[in-house]
């Protein structure tokens, strides 16, 4: 499979130099184009889409066909794990996943494995599916959620507003939880490298709800485990570096140690002030991110000036002395249904054009 004729993503995720700010969305593939609602209708359920490559490639490319965006990300789900271990996935329409078989017991975490990965080939063959039809135009972005993000869903049986069932796991019975992360973490890692090793050209692990916990029970029980996951992925494959983001939503407090864990590239959230967060890791990681994803629902003139506040936050990639750091532009959290794609389209070309600008201008 050629390596992509724009790859500015991939070097901007390596703080190499790039000819302007790359960008791509979370849920870049979604409900928020008529385009894949005609697929969904046409796979009939969230999990016919997401379970048949077929139509997995056709949303993932749907967005690039729009937009001028510098990578896609496989269409799939956080959930697809979990699931593989038999808790029974579904997704009801109006109610967001639910497990059939949660896990809230000492018999049910004694009785978790890591899953058969054969069992999530379907992701796999996405991936290849993808890496074909992409021809070489821009990168592949593979992902799974964190160890502690996936223990949330396993324990609560769905989403949850206060997390009262994990979290009271957690407290009383730590061991138990840690069980649980101790196999999450290894059925992670496995499954990234699996996509890796099936064409994705950079991978990222989603730590949703890492900012709901303690500020100890974050180090012990969420980080701890995204670091593990992250020491144990493949970084080169095929001779080309394979960068590896982490996001914590709501974790831009534990900043300096998240950089630290060995991923490439930090996620922030909207409430993080991007500038700051540059100094605070003095560029030793790329970062991505972080425009309100409720911007987009601005008139257009609002969106590019708002996206041009968050690269002037940034500031130049290079550095006074010569050094590069690394922005991948990206909204704060995933694109909301309602969003209006032509909104996107203004997003998407004031980055580009802004960031160009300001490059030409520190060459000055």
């Amino acid at each position: 499979m050629p390596r992509p004729r724009n790859d500015t993503f991939l070097r901007a995720c390596l703080r190499q130099p790039t000819e302007y700010t790359p960008v791509w969305l979370m849920r870049q593939a979604g409900r928020y184009l008529p385009e894949y609602n005609a697929t969904r209708a046409r796979a009939g359920s969230f999990m016919g889409l997401a379970t048949n490559p077929d139509f997995a490639t056709e949303v993932t490319l749907q967005p690039l066909q729009r937009f001028a965006l510098d990578a896609a990300i496989l269409f799939s789900d956080i959930l697809t794990v979990p699931d593989a271990m038999g808790l029974g996935l579904t997704f009801a329409v109006g109610e967001g996943p639910r497990f059939a078989h949660p896990v809230r017991d000492e018999a049910a975490v004694h009785a978790l494995r890591v899953p058969d990965l054969d069992k999530l080939r379907y992701v796999f063959d996405a991936v290849r599916s993808i890496r074909r039809a992409l021809e070489g135009r821009v990168p592949l972005i593979g992902f799974a959620g964190s160890p502690w993000t996936l223990a949330c869903y396993m324990v609560e049986g769905a989403g949850s507003a206060d997390h009262r069932l994990v979290k009271g796991l957690l407290y009383a019975r730590p061991d138990l939880m840690h069980r649980i992360l101790d196999i999450n973490a290894e059925a992670v890692a496995a499954y990234l490298n699996a996509q890796i090793e099936a064409g994705a050209q950079a991978v990222m692990v989603f730590d949703s709800w890492g900012g709901v916990l303690a500020e100890r029970a974050f180090q012990r029980f969420s980080l701890e485990y995204t670091r593990r996951v992250v020491q144990a992925l493949r970084r080169e494959h095929e001779g080309e570096r394979v960068p590896c983001i982490v996001f914590t939503k709501g974790g831009a407090q534990w900043l300096e140690e998240i950089a630290a864990c060995g991923a490439d590239v930090v996620g922030l959230d909207w409430t993080a002030d991007l500038g700051q967060a540059r100094r605070r890791v003095d560029d030793r990681v790329a970062l991505q991110g972080n425009l309100d994803p409720m911007v987009l629902f601005a008139p257009p003139a609002v969106v590019a000036t708002e996206a041009r506040a968050v690269l002037d936050s940034y500031g130049a990639p290079q550095r006074v002395d010569g050094r590069w750091g690394g922005h991948v532009f990206n909204l704060g959290h995933g694109i909301n249904q309602h969003t209006p794609p032509e909104h996107v389209t203004a997003l998407v070309e004031a980055v580009h054009a802004h960031s160009r600008r300001l490059r030409n201008a520190s060459a000055i």
